[in-house]
């Protein structure tokens, strides 16, 4: 299943290539090595893309809550946790979030849903 690009404006771009700079980003081969059961996998998107489809295994906070509840979610600020979102955008922005409040690590997935599908990794929907 091959999921579109969005077309995002170029201050859009400009802000997120930033946070790239700034945050620990893998691609979906480097996730595919992660052992599991040693992360947690935060979806990111919004609650009507997540309703769609989603990793199987993925909690849910979407970039709209992901700082005002992450820790009651996740407490613990070294727990590593995998964020995901369309495509590798938001989730890049919410690990900058998180840095910024304590949290040590976490990784934004680049490709994001998008990558997911494309290597076959499981899914699961409502």
């Amino acid at each position: 299943m091959s999921i579109p690009h969005k077309k995002h404006s170029p201050g859009f771009l400009a802000y997120v290539r930033e946070a790239k700079s700034r945050v620990h980003e893998i691609d979906i081969a480097e996730y595919r090595k992660m052992p599991a059961g040693d992360h947690l996998l935060i979806d990111v998107r919004e609650d009507h893309e997540w309703a769609e489809g989603r990793a199987r295994g993925a909690i849910h906070l979407s970039k709209g809550i992901v700082e005002r509840d992450i820790e009651t979610t996740v407490p613990d600020k070294a727990t590593k946790m995998v964020l995901y979102c369309g495509g590798g955008y938001r989730s890049a922005l919410v690990a900058e979030a998180l840095g910024k409040m304590g949290y040590t690590d976490a990784i934004s997935l680049d490709g994001g849903w998008r990558a997911w599908n494309e290597a076959g990794l499981p899914v699961t929907k409502d």
